[in-house]
């Protein structure tokens, strides 16, 4: 285990390559596993999932998941779940915002949180909405 530099500056943790990790897992910060993990993982943090890790989870809890590698398990992620070029991820998700890349393997179902405000974008204007917009996100 040893700590490194996000881009923007945070500690991560990395689980190197050999780690091999059972049981319940709880973090903080960002944690990057390399290596392998079979549990439960209930976290605060963010959690990436490197090219070559293998991560299967009863119940995986993040703030946002980032995968390259291997995922089988349910997942919650509070902000979003990336799924990159070559990650497999076996389970259902719930995540506020989901992006696959081309070449993911994805197999359950997603389950999408948001504001809950429905919007029908043709009942209004471009102008109404867009008004909208910069009051909800300014």
């Amino acid at each position: 285990m040893k700590k490194e530099k996000s881009k923007e500056g945070e500690p991560v943790v990395v689980f190197g390559g050999g780690t091999k990790f059972n049981g319940l897992l709880r973090f903080k910060e960002t944690l990057c596993i390399r290596g392998r993990f079979k549990g439960t993982i209930e976290a605060a943090g963010d959690l990436i999932v490197d090219k070559d890790a293998v991560v299967e989870a009863d119940h995986i809890s993040v703030s946002s998941l980032i995968v390259s590698g291997t995922v089988t398990g349910a997942v919650h992620a509070v902000d979003k779940v990336d799924m990159l070029s070559g990650a497999k991820v076996r389970g259902d998700l719930i995540a506020a915002r989901l992006r696959i890349a081309d070449g993911v393997l994805f197999e359950g179902q997603c389950n999408m949180t948001g504001n809950g405000q429905e919007v029908d974008i043709f009942s209004r204007s471009a102008e109404e909405l867009k008004a909208e917009l910069q009051v909800s996100h300014g």
